[in-house]
């Protein structure tokens, strides 16, 4: 029984998502592989071979396999500073819950960055005092701004906590990204290309598509956009009109490149980053990560007392934080089927990807809503885990 089919079918004639696609690989090799529904229910266009799809956030894992790529190259360590290659952030006053302005009484550092303790924020958090100045300044707004000049603005705004003392998901991984900038004098883009994407042959991923590629694009759909504060009440799933994304993904600027966001990519080339990451090597055996540091990134760095990992009202239950992204650390607070040590990220789109050690499973979910109000990535990974056993 096909159950990836049969859960995303479900959600699609249920008019929750337009189009689905998916991809789980067992020791490397593909086992399952699938796609439900069109690519933009207006056309009914069906889903084009090699889908492009704006992954979000699940930007910021390759950037943070980047930055340590990087470390083992000697450009940085994990204990290095921020202000030790940008003195803007040398001096950094913390924000308090009750508007008192203080001198942060420590400095950022690399290991901060990767794991969401710098103190940053985005301008979506609720509860969060500096989220105001965040959307005042329209850091996710406007996608024509320079990395640079968005980096500028951060190092002027408060931080919410002193760095290393708490955990709120933020702007860190772009934050990173201009500082990997910085110490090799390279582009992101260009040392992304360097890096990771001509190791891997991710030939459809990056942060603009050129006109002949753009009839591949899925359409995204959602209620809200990002820079928007969540409503504090559940919306309805709504399909009935594509997602407004304003000013803030550009297309085709040349220019555009972030950290944390911005990325688009095919399911094809996000596995191949994916399954990189089951042992630090490429599909024909190129070092990305060493084993060591393949085991350094695996770890918990991050975790949460109460089973508190949440995103605004999304929980993370049995999840800690590694280098990279989450990590699963207590089976018995898991609310979909895993295994202890599976790790990975997701989009805001409703992106996602997994890696499951313990089995030696990968998987990829694709499709393109913002706001989901459904669970789709833990009924997806459920079926998946289902099919495994049978």
């Amino acid at each position: 029984m096909d159950y990836l089919l049969e859960t995303a079918d479900k959600l699609v004639s249920e008019r929750l998502f337009a189009g689905i696609e998916w991809r789980v690989d067992q020791h490397g090799k593909n086992i399952f592989a699938g796609k439900s529904g069109v690519q933009d229910l207006a056309t009914g266009s069906e889903i084009p071979e090699n889908a492009l799809y704006r992954v979000y956030s699940m930007t910021k894992p390759i950037i943070s396999v980047l930055a340590l790529k990087l470390i083992e190259a000697g450009y940085l360590q994990l204990t290095s500073t921020l202000a030790e290659f940008d003195n803007r952030f040398s001096s950094m006053t913390v924000l308090n819950p009750d508007g008192h302005l203080a001198p942060a009484d420590g400095l950022i550092t690399v290991e901060h960055l990767l794991t969401h303790r710098a103190g940053f924020s985005y301008d979506f958090n609720l509860g969060c005092a500096v989220a105001p100045y965040y959307r005042q300044a329209e850091l996710m707004e406007n996608g024509y701004r320079d990395l640079g000049e968005i980096i500028d603005i951060l190092s002027d705004l408060p931080l919410v906590f002193n760095p290393g003392s708490n955990w709120r998901y933020s702007v860190a991984t772009d934050v990173l990204a201009h500082l990997l900038e910085t110490v090799t004098q390279k582009t992101i883009k260009e040392l992304l290309i360097e890096c990771i994407f001509n190791p891997l042959q991710m030939i459809d991923t990056d942060f603009t598509v050129e006109m002949n590629n753009q009839s591949r694009i899925m359409q995204v759909y959602g209620v809200r956009s990002l820079s928007e504060l969540p409503q504090l009440k559940r919306l309805p799933h709504d399909l009935s009109k594509p997602a407004d994304l304003g000013r803030s993904h550009p297309l085709d600027y040349p220019e555009f490149r972030r950290g944390g966001y911005g990325l688009y990519s095919t399911i094809s080339d996000y596995m191949k980053f994916t399954n990189m990451l089951r042992n630090g090597k490429s599909e024909d055996g190129q070092v990305i990560l060493s084993e060591s540091m393949w085991h350094l990134m695996h770890q918990a760095r991050v975790s949460f007392p109460n089973n508190t990992f949440r995103i605004n009202d999304e929980p993370f239950s049995g999840y800690g934080w590694n280098l990279i992204g989450r990590v699963m650390e207590n089976i018995g607070q898991a609310q979909y089927t895993t295994s202890l040590g599976e790790f990975g990220w997701s989009g805001a789109a409703a992106t996602y990807f997994w890696v499951d050690p313990a089995k030696d499973v990968t998987g990829c979910l694709m499709t393109q809503y913002i706001g989901r109000e459904v669970p789709m990535e833990g009924m997806m990974q459920t079926a998946a885990m289902r099919m495994l056993s049978n």
